[in-house]
């Protein structure tokens, strides 16, 4: 069987998958799958619409089915749905129920194996039931924190007679890989839907999986803690705030230096009393190349840092300064190319007394800040992203990006902001 490539239609504007849909169809996608996002925003009536619009292409809809196995998978196949998704960690009971119903109906069964304690093992419990496919599935969640679907491919592969199914953030470079390990149907959601351009991307996916090749992208791939620094060359304050929630944020600072480049490092941080510049300074040879200092001198002058610092920093490879106090020799800093941000700007020097600590715990503006954490200053501002968060936080900044990316083209093709995302349908209820 196959390989097929699915597309996950996982949009939550029937409008926008209909867009997408026409255009991966006519790229050579095999089977089409309305999303779980999709079917909970638009209902059952987003599979009779992609049915009637799509009537030879085998339709998924990924319902997640927990209970009641039978009711909701006769919805399904009754709306124009081909093949159900049932989730493994169910009951026995709803699974069979949704076998049954398939069989009343002449549809198929996809057993989700997302989150079960042993893949192979209810793998072959399934298949016993009588499930069609099995689904090795990634949640996106875990792809945030770095989680690939491969290593559980490969255990599966060859021990069970079903087709396997697999989704988790597949992209150019990996689906060859994966029909290599042995599935037979790969399930590909972001890397399609969020592209520029959906028809290329889906032609550039059917050939890897068609010559089982990797071949080269630039996103939708998701990183380790190596990496981070690699994403966010990429992505922008914003994009890391949206991915915070709205937060993360570091407000009032004056930007100074570095032209439109961004300061991108893991922290160290400096506690110092207002104009005591001696640890700010000592920090300098205590930092490692590509780090920022974060000095908290109480967000007032006098300055604790100026231009022979900056010539320091500059020599030992560091990539900026943060400054809760004052900062003085703007036109030198700005010369030397290095970028600083600080609350205030002052002529006035203190005096290196050595008080303060270096790497201890920061509060600046109500965040903990702690050594080794990151942060990313742009035009915008700053953002800092806690380590023990990082890859996650990096990884959804890049889906931040790459949803953008799609919505921007969809404008250049004639909409807007708010008729893209459909804003006054989907604004909060106010009673």
């Amino acid at each position: 069987m196959g390989p097929f490539l699915q597309v996950a239609l996982d949009f939550v504007n029937l409008k926008r998958a209909l867009k997408v849909a026409e255009a991966v169809v006519k790229a050579g996608a095999d089977w089409l799958e309305v999303g779980t996002p999709l079917v909970k925003s638009e209902g059952v009536e987003s599979i009779r619409v992609l049915r009637k619009n799509f009537p030879h292409v085998t339709l998924v809809a990924d319902f997640k089915i927990m209970d009641v196995g039978r009711i909701e998978s006769e919805i399904a196949f009754k709306a124009g749905a081909d093949i159900v998704c049932v989730m493994g960690v169910s009951s026995d009971s709803t699974i069979e129920e949704c076998i049954q119903a398939a069989r009343n109906y002449g549809g198929k069964v996809m057993v989700d194996l997302m989150n079960v304690s042993s893949v192979l093992d209810r793998a072959r419990e399934v298949e016993q039931m009588g499930a069609d496919i099995a689904e090795v599935h990634i949640s996106i969640d875990d792809q945030m924190r770095g989680k690939d679907p491969v290593a559980y491919v490969r255990e599966i592969s060859g021990k069970i007679n079903i087709p396997l199914a697999v989704a988790g953030g597949i992209h150019s470079e990996t689906a060859g890989l994966l029909v290599e390990a042995g599935a037979s149907i790969l399930i590909v959601g972001g890397a399609i839907c969020k592209a520029k351009d959906p028809a290329a991307a889906t032609q550039t996916i059917k050939k890897a999986i068609k010559e089982r090749v990797v071949i080269s992208t630039d996103l939708f791939k998701r990183v380790s803690e190596s990496q981070i620094k690699s994403v966010l060359r990429k992505v922008s304050t914003a994009n890391l705030s949206d991915a915070m929630h709205r937060g993360g944020q570091l407000d009032g600072f004056i930007r100074i230096g570095g032209g439109n480049k961004k300061m991108m490092g893991q922290i160290l941080t400096v506690r110092t009393y207002p104009g005591d510049w001696a640890k700010p300074v000592e920090a300098i040879d205590r930092a490692e190349k590509g780090d920022v200092i974060l000095i908290d001198a109480g967000g007032v002058g006098p300055a604790v840092w100026g231009e022979l610092a900056t010539h320091s920093a500059v020599q030992k490879g560091l990539a900026g300064v943060v400054i809760n106090g004052a900062i003085r020799d703007v036109e030198e800093i700005q010369r030397l190319g290095f970028i600083a941000y600080a609350k205030v700007i002052t002529p006035s020097a203190g005096e290196p007394r050595g008080f303060g600590e270096i790497g201890v715990p920061l509060k600046i503006d109500g965040k903990n800040i702690f050594t080794g954490d990151w942060i990313l200053g742009d035009q915008d501002g700053l953002v800092v992203m806690p380590r023990a968060r990082a890859v996650e936080v990096a990884n959804r900044a890049m889906d931040v990006l790459e949803r953008e990316n799609r919505i921007r083209e969809e404008i250049k093709e004639g909409g807007t902001l708010s008729s893209v995302v459909e804003l006054l349908r989907w604004e909060k209820e106010h009673t």
